[in-house]
């Protein structure tokens, strides 16, 4: 991990770049450090936003200054920070797939050469980390796309996605989190709400975490879209190593 970057940027935030490169060594170690400063309650930092190559911490000038802070987070990531790589949650999240819940699934089998089974099994066939959060509440960017399933998105996009909306945006796949615009070829939906404002935690997931979509079918959609209702759903989630 070579030429760490550390900046001001703005009077009172500090950005640390990793590199430019997207890969799961570099973003395991950005969630790991703030994991590690979580620990520590670094007096003075208000909020770190971490992304797919660089953390942004935002700080509290009257009580930290930015040298200070500087000179703790280069101490920081000379460390090795192995340990931090056992933390592994993978939520699973159930998606019901195709029909009206996936009205481009027959664009998204087209497009890959793929039968609606092949194309389901390869979307749930693994864990994809969450690099960073943005765009909007809870959305998450997701990697590991298998390439087969690579698919554009729309030529027009629409102008409301429902929340809960499973899809694929050229190499990413992800879910929305609330009703928007959005041009991702559409295959699914959850009834998990990964971002819920009355909600204790509002934000469901983290950068760090691990999503595995579970394939349920329509009946078993709708029991839990009532139990998520009546704030009764909790997500499986899972431990595991890296």
């Amino acid at each position: 991990m070579q030429n760490i970057k550390i900046v001001a940027a703005g009077d009172s935030s500090l950005l640390i770049e990793f590199g430019n490169e997207i890969n799961e060594e570099i973003n395991r170690r950005i969630t790991t450090i703030v994991q590690l400063m979580r620990d520590q309650h670094i007096e003075g930092v208000v909020d770190m936003i971490p992304a797919f190559c660089s953390l942004l911490i935002n700080y509290d000038p009257r009580i930290i200054s930015f040298n200070r802070l500087q000179k703790r987070m280069e101490a920081l990531v000379k460390m090795d920070l192995k340990g931090g790589a056992e933390r592994r949650r993978i939520f699973e999240i159930p998606v019901c797939y195709g029909g009206e819940y996936g009205p481009d699934m027959e664009t998204i089998c087209s497009h890959a050469g793929l039968s609606e089974k092949e194309v389901i099994d390869l979307h749930s066939s693994r864990d994809y980390l969450i690099y960073m959060l943005g765009f909007l509440p809870g959305f998450c960017y997701l990697g590991g796309l298998d390439e087969r399933i690579h698919t554009p998105r729309l030529a027009n996009p629409r102008v409301k996605i429902p929340a809960g909306s499973v899809g694929i945006g050229g190499s990413q796949t992800g879910i929305y989190p609330l009703d928007s615009p959005g041009g991702w070829q559409l295959m699914g939906m959850t009834p998990v709400k990964t971002y819920d404002p009355d909600r204790e935690k509002p934000i469901l997931l983290e950068a760090g975490d691990y999503i595995r979509f579970i394939p349920v079918q329509e009946a078993e959609y709708l029991r839990i879209k009532e139990s998520v209702e009546r704030d009764e759903y909790q997500c499986t989630v899972r431990e595991g190593g890296v």
